[in-house]
């Protein structure tokens, strides 16, 4: 759960509600069920299964709904318009929402949509969490990468096009003959699937020194330009985390401090009432 910044509760029932369903246990709850609902909802897909318990599935499916229902109005409850500041609880009420939406007639096809219950995970588990904000924190990053990404991937497709595109032999034409072909051919190649036998191979018999042009491609694009979006994504993660441990470290420095203020107010009452024995 994600409590929304600099809330003040308006009264003590908002506050004991928000601690509710901040508590451990109730996350525990609430995790379990997403579980579970995950493992019915795979079950579903046999059609045999599902036969034999269709009206179970139905019953335990719509409870489930009902607890994400009523901890979703818990929330809104204790955290009332705060509830939109913190985007995890937007995401958990969008899951929730599409999971209301009629699953009848022209709407069948949406009775799928109710996997996406599965991601409320994201927001429930805090490890899963930071996962995701390193990958926002990351997004920056990358984007320079994929732009010059496909700086190389243009290049090389026009490139491969003039090169190897005007072969006759058919393979090679279907590899290279159009720049849309080049560019999945070259896609293919930075995966490394089959690049050998079903691109580099052919290729070679009409054209051998090619092997100049698709090794150092295979090295800027596989080993080079995808391990920068590796690094990118980790120098996110180490910053996440970083920032993660100073949160938790201030946490404890103003529990500390709440403490030795109630010490320091202890004493002072403790001084206050010797002066006044002191001055009968």
């Amino acid at each position: 759960m994600v409590r929304p910044t600099h809330i003040k509760f308006t009264n003590k029932s908002q506050e004991k509600i928000a601690n509710l369903i901040e508590h451990k246990y109730v996350i525990g709850f609430i995790t379990f069920l997403i579980i579970i609902n995950a493992i019915t909802l795979g079950f579903e897909t046999s059609p045999d299964i599902l036969a034999r318990h269709e009206r179970f599935f139905y019953i335990f499916d719509h409870l489930i709904l009902a607890v994400f229902t009523l901890e979703i109005a818990a929330k809104f409850y204790a955290y009332r318009f705060s509830f939109f500041r913190s985007g995890w609880n937007v995401f958990d009420f969008l899951i929730v929402a599409v999971s209301w939406v009629p699953t009848s007639g022209a709407f069948t096809v949406l009775r799928a949509l109710r996997i996406l219950r599965v991601l409320r995970l994201l927001s429930i588990v805090p490890q899963l969490r930071h996962v995701i904000s390193a990958l926002g924190h990351s997004i920056p990053g990358m984007s320079s990468v994929f732009g010059v990404l496909c700086l190389i991937f243009y290049v090389c497709a026009v490139l491969t096009t003039k090169l190897f595109g005007t072969t006759e032999d058919a393979q090679i034409q279907a590899l290279f003959g159009t720049i849309g072909d080049s560019t999945f051919t070259l896609f293919q190649l930075m995966t490394l699937e089959g690049w050998s036998s079903d691109i580099v191979g052919p290729v070679m018999e009409y054209h051998p020194w090619s092997w100049m042009f698709f090794i150092p491609f295979i090295i800027i694009t596989s080993f080079a330009v995808l391990n920068l979006f590796i690094g990118i994504i980790v120098d996110a993660m180490s910053v996440v985390q970083n920032g993660h441990h100073t949160e938790e470290l201030e946490k404890v420095d103003m529990k500390t401090l709440h403490y030795d203020i109630k010490e320091l107010h202890k004493e002072i009452a403790r001084l206050k009432a010797q002066l006044d024995g002191q001055k009968k």
